[in-house]
């Protein structure tokens, strides 16, 4: 019986404590790598005004966001008094959907076109993020002739 005992005992005191730092997970040995872009912000501006964006998860975006690493300039010209379009200058990702758009919304038109709206739409697109304005400021901010669009990471 005390044999059993000390065994057991030999087992928690010199054993256990290696089979436990074996299942731990510390900075150093974390299997998951973040990849540095997944960390960055995507930062907008309609001319010098910066605003608010709730940008969509997807591979677009984060194509843009490698787009935008050294600053992004897009000359935007105003469309059929209800949107935006500029060039982004490369083909990107994308994942068209059928959408009505609304005020607000930021799309991908084409794989290449950058898409802000100030009223409404129905066409094949790709999400990309909702500014976070109301339909009056962005009336205010993109129907007044052709703009420029900044887009940078931080």
């Amino acid at each position: 019986m005390k044999i059993r005992i000390a065994f057991i005992l030999f087992v928690f005191v010199f054993l256990m404590p290696g089979a436990t730092a074996c299942g731990t997970v510390d900075a150093y040995s974390y299997p998951y790598e973040m990849e540095v872009n997944d960390m960055k912000t995507l930062l907008m501006k309609i001319g010098d005004t910066s605003v608010d964006v709730a940008w969509e998860e997807n591979a677009s975006v984060e194509e843009l966001k490698g787009l935008a690493a050294s600053g992004l300039t897009i000359s935007m010209s105003m469309y059929g008094d209800f949107e935006q379009v500029g060039s982004i200058g490369k083909s990107i990702t994308r994942d068209d959907k059928q959408t009505t758009t609304t005020a607000g919304d930021i799309v991908l038109y084409s794989g290449n076109q950058l898409v802000v709206f100030y009223g409404s739409n129905s066409w094949a697109y790709t999400r990309l993020g909702r500014v976070n304005l109301s339909e009056n400021e962005l009336k205010e901010l993109l129907s007044n002739g052709d703009v420029t669009i900044t887009l940078s990471v931080e």
